[in-house]
């Protein structure tokens, strides 16, 4: 069979790697969804990858069989292509994160739904495909083998930051509320042999690569072992992690031997009473300071991920956020708007709260629920005035001063400088403005009531 495996994109994204400046090649990584599908196809099939955000899709070939990613921000794309893969008489398949979680929406769309990882379901659906009898629902099994060896010879290698990107771990054990991840993999944690990782990254001559595991040092023996046996290899590498290493020397000792440049930890909030509500552990503000510093002292440059809306933010969050990731020395920030995601227990939670349930808004930049101390249209102003105001020029440069200072700062200083300058870059791409939502209180005296342009306070 002939077939076409497709990352939709919408918004913004869609097409966007074809301009030349600012196209979002920082954020894109290599889709290892997709190459696993792929990997797990018969040499028997033709595969063939498309990414929306650097290709349209080809209708005017020959295509038997069509099988589509999906997030919930690109269910409304995903739908689109699904109907005209039924116009034209192709079957069409559907997995990811929102079908797992909707499938009963899924199904009304696609003529097979794979629901959780596609390993242990893709090999039984493709037989069930050429035999033309198709299932509604597959399930997958988190715990199936992982392909050591993806066929990334598929992926437009240009189009990303790196086309080698490493998955070590599947799933995380926190119980983070507005966590999809948790209830994917069904609060488990599945690791990857380390001989297999090894090899795997031996394979490629590129220096930086990315794992994209969502904790990749929960378990820290593994995580000791991996890292002993990959610090061999001399590359460089970024990858997420929980902040709470940053009180274990020894572990970030290892990483940074291993190659480790960079970490994305996920901050959330440094209101106590947010964290709480979303079972995060709670620590005082001055352990941030240190845990940055801690992270700093090894050369690993930290992307802070924050999120607004929790019912404690009020519309001063973002200028005292501002203010605090200034002091404690964050180096980027991935900033977005509390979203209650089907299938986590915020969704269910903040149920009768949802307001907005267009699934393409779900793309943690759009308010979708009423706020408990500020209007919808001040949240995500306030969100578009943090990313902008941190991502100044002048605030670039000021970091700057302090990566090429950091312990192997004079050959890695140039990767946080990329993140941060693209970063602006879609600041300026997608038409970022916003406004203070504290600084327009106090000059109006009321909440605003939308999305105008305002000097920021």
């Amino acid at each position: 069979m002939r077939i076409l495996l497709v990352a939709p994109a919408s918004g913004h994204w869609r097409g966007l790697g074809k301009k030349r400046l600012f196209n979002g090649r920082t954020f894109r990584f290599s889709m290892l969804s997709l190459l696993g599908v792929a990997a797990l196809t018969p040499g028997t099939h033709e595969v063939r990858l498309i990414d929306e955000q650097l290709d349209d899709v080809p209708w005017d070939e020959a295509v038997d069989l069509v099988g589509i990613t999906v997030m919930t921000a690109t269910a409304p794309r995903a739908y689109e292509l699904c109907r005209e893969c039924r116009r034209r008489g192709i079957p069409v398949v559907v997995g990811g994160f929102h079908p797992t979680f909707n499938v009963e929406e899924a199904s009304r769309h696609a003529d097979a739904v794979v629901v959780g990882p596609a390993g242990g379901a893709w090999p039984a659906l493709l037989r069930d495909a050429e035999a033309g009898c198709l299932k509604p629902v597959y399930h997958g099994d988190p715990a199936a083998e992982i392909p050591a060896h993806l066929p990334r010879h598929l992926l437009k290698r240009s189009g990303y930051v790196s086309a080698q990107t490493c998955c070590a771990t599947m799933g995380c054990r926190n119980t983070c509320a507005f966590c999809s991840i948790t209830a994917f993999y069904q609060g488990r944690r599945f690791r990857r042999p380390i001989a297999d990782i090894v090899d795997h990254l031996a394979s490629f001559d590129d220096r930086f690569f990315l794992f994209v595991d969502d904790n990749l040092t929960q378990d820290r023996d593994h995580a000791l072992a991996l890292f002993d046996a990959i610090a061999p290899l001399r590359k460089q590498w970024a990858t997420q992690a929980s902040v709470e290493i940053a009180d274990d020397p020894e572990l970030l000792a290892r990483m940074a031997q291993a190659g480790c440049v960079g970490v994305f930890v996920g901050l959330e909030s440094f209101s106590d009473a947010a964290l709480c509500s979303q079972n995060k552990r709670i620590r005082p503000a001055a352990d941030y300071r240190r845990a940055v510093e801690a992270f700093h002292r090894h050369g690993m440059f930290v992307e802070a991920g924050l999120i607004f809306g929790f019912d404690t933010d009020g519309p001063d969050v973002f200028e005292s956020t501002l203010r605090f990731i200034d002091e404690i020395g964050i180096d980027a920030m991935q900033a977005s708007i509390l979203t209650p995601l089907p299938g986590t227990r915020l969704f269910e939670q903040m149920r009768s709260r949802i307001v907005d349930l267009d699934w393409a808004h779900y793309d943690y930049k759009w308010a979708v629920f009423e706020p408990a101390r500020m209007s919808r249209a001040d949240l995500m102003a306030g969100l578009e005035w943090i990313n902008k105001r941190f991502y100044a020029p002048r605030r670039i440069l000021r970091r700057l001063a302090r990566w090429v200072t950091m312990p192997r700062g004079l050959t890695t200083f140039h990767i946080p400088l990329w993140l941060n300058v693209a970063y602006w870059g879609r600041q300026f791409r997608f038409g970022v403005h916003g406004y203070n939502p504290a600084g327009r209180r106090v000059a109006q005296g009321t909440a605003a009531t939308g999305l105008t342009r305002l000097p920021a306070a």
